[in-house]
């Protein structure tokens, strides 16, 4: 005469902790710090153009921090009516993203 053996049988004979179970699906520590620091950085990008946004509308003349040389310049983009399409700055967006 055979045996079978169920599911409950097998569970009971490993101790039934599920020891022996695969792991579950799920990032590692690595890519969970990855994603903090890198997100950190985002949101501090955010809050420096923010800030150079609001520099620009107290003084029209500020050359922001992300103004490199003539041809990458953000302060011409940062005046113009896409960079508060919404009716608040753009860069404020990235905040609330990032945060």
């Amino acid at each position: 005469m055979s045996k079978t053996t169920t599911a409950s049988d097998s569970a009971s004979s490993t101790g039934g902790d599920g020891a022996g179970a695969p792991r579950s699906a799920g990032g590692s520590l690595g890519f969970a710090l990855l994603l903090v620091i890198t997100g950190a950085a985002g949101l501090l990008a955010a809050w420096v153009i923010t800030i150079d946004k609001f520099k620009l509308l107290e003084d029209p003349n500020f050359t922001p921090g992300c103004s490199l040389n003539p041809v990458v310049s953000c302060g011409n983009i940062m005046k113009s009516e896409q960079a508060s399409a919404f009716g608040f700055p753009n860069p404020m967006l990235g905040l609330a993203a990032y945060a």
